[in-house]
């Protein structure tokens, strides 16, 4: 029901944004030089390793590491990439993830490739076995401003409750917070 609900929503949210998607692909084309899209590698289900797109928000000499373990990540940020990522609309190619079935719309965040502190702790609790998320309990509680074991508690009390329900409630929340522009740290 849960894989459904997904390609359900995502034909949904692309029927929706489509128009957004077209002006915000114009916009960054337009203002820095460099591809629409950055596709990063992150870890999937069984520490699996795949690639995720997201609408390019830093210049293309950006290290490819966090961006919180960036000294000055504004000094990386486009001017249009500073607004996608306040507004979250830099996650909507991530729909295509979702109808691919790298990642569901609820699940634990997917770590960067190299975030091996993060993935040898959800390795620790099984977390792996876990289909990654677009959005996630993390997410609607600090995002950003946790700390990677704080990030795990979330998981691990995800995978305790996870449910139809408990996943239209952080759906739910997660539209909230992107609204408030909440937990956005760069």
């Amino acid at each position: 029901m849960k894989r459904l609900f997904d390609l359900l929503l995502a034909l949904l949210t692309i029927i929706l944004m489509f128009v957004p998607i077209i002006l915000i692909s114009i916009g960054i084309k337009l203002t820095s030089e460099g591809p629409v899209l950055f596709w990063s590698s992150r870890i999937g289900k069984n520490n699996t390793l795949f690639e995720m797109p997201k609408f390019r928000t830093m210049k293309t000499n950006t290290p490819v590491i966090a961006t919180h373990l960036i000294q000055d990540p504004d000094l990386f940020l486009t001017r249009f990439g500073k607004f996608l990522r306040s507004t979250s609309l830099d996650e909507l190619p991530q729909i295509y993830s979702i109808i691919k079935g790298d990642i569901s719309f609820v699940g634990p965040r997917p770590a960067l490739f190299n975030q091996d502190d993060l993935i040898e702790l959800r390795t620790k609790h099984s977390l792996d076995k876990l289909l990654p998320g677009l959005t996630g309990l993390a997410q609607i509680n600090g995002r950003d401003n946790i700390l990677i074991p704080e990030k795990v508690s979330y998981d691990l009390e995800y995978l305790k409750k996870r449910s139809f329900s408990f996943d239209l409630y952080i759906i739910w929340r997660t539209i909230l917070k992107v609204i408030m522009s909440e937990g956005v740290s760069h």
